[in-house]
C-alpha cells in the first residue's frame, strides 16, 4: 500500500474502474490514526442512459452534483435517513458515471507473537471473521467503519490528504465475480439484470443479500 491512486486511473468508463476497484485499499487519515479497508465489492452505474442512476436523462439535482465531476470525487448521498453511499466518480467532468463502493474488507488484528497461541483453532478464527465481516459487509456499513459521511461529499480522493486509495494486488478476472445490482428494481427488468456488480469470489466480507 505504498502507491495513490492518479486521476488517469479514475478517468476510465465506470465498469472498468468497478473491476479494477477490487483489491485497492481505502484509506482515511484521521490525525494520526489511518482507518484501512481493502474493497471487495462494487456497483458500477456507468452514465445518463443507466436508468438505475442517480443521473438518469442527465438530471442535476443538488445531490447528484459530484457525480458530474472529473473523476476521482466523492459522491456520497444518504438513504432511510441513516446510511451513508459512498461512490466514487469516474470519467471526464460533465459525463455522469461512478462507482457504488459495497463492501470493503479491514486489515486483519495484529497478533501478539509473545502470546501463547495453544489455544488458537480453525474454528475460533473462522469465528472472528464472520464477527468482523459484519462490521463492512455493506455501503452502508463500510461508511460507518471508515467514518465518511456527508462532510466527505466532493472531496477530490487524487488531491486529498485525508481520504485516497492506493494500490493493492492485483485480482485476477478468474477471481472476479459479476452478479445483478442489488435494490435498483425500480430501474426496470432491463436495468435491474445488468450484471454490474462486481466482488471477490469467496471473500467473507462480501455484503449478505
Amino acid at each position: 500500500m505504498t502507491k495513490k491512486l492518479t486521476r488517469q486511473f479514475y478517468l476510465q468508463p465506470a465498469l472498468k474502474v468497478a473491476k479494477e476497484l477490487l483489491g485497492k485499499y481505502l484509506i482515511h487519515q484521521i490525525g494520526s490514526k489511518k482507518i484501512i479497508g481493502k474493497i471487495v465489492e462494487t456497483e458500477a452505474y456507468p452514465g445518463p442512459q443507466d436508468l438505475a442512476s442517480h443521473a438518469r436523462h442527465n438530471k442535476i439535482t443538488s445531490r447528484n452534483l459530484a457525480e458530474y465531476m472529473i473523476g476521482g470525487h466523492v459522491y456520497i448521498y444518504l438513504v432511510y435517513g441513516m446510511y451513508w453511499q459512498l461512490n466514487i466518480s469516474t470519467g471526464l467532468s460533465g459525463r455522469p458515471e461512478c462507482v457504488l463502493i459495497r463492501a470493503v474488507e479491514p486489515p486483519p488484528a495484529r497478533i501478539d507473537t509473545n502470546k501463547p497461541r495453544i489455544n488458537t483453532n480453525i474454528r475460533e478464527i473462522s469465528g472472528n471473521i464472520r464477527e468482523n465481516s459484519c462490521l463492512t459487509n455493506g455501503p452502508g456499513k463500510l461508511c460507518r467503519y471508515l467514518k465518511i459521511n456527508r462532510r466527505h461529499y466532493g472531496l477530490d480522493l487524487v488531491a486529498s490528504q485525508k481520504i485516497w486509495l492506493e494500490q493493492g494486488k492485483k485480482i485476477s478476472t478468474k477471481n472476479i465475480a459479476a452478479s445483478q445490482r442489488i435494490g435498483i428494481d425500480y430501474a426496470g427488468r432491463y436495468w435491474a439484470n445488468k450484471k454490474w456488480r462486481f466482488y471477490i469470489k469467496n471473500n467473507p466480507f462480501v455484503s449478505r443479500l
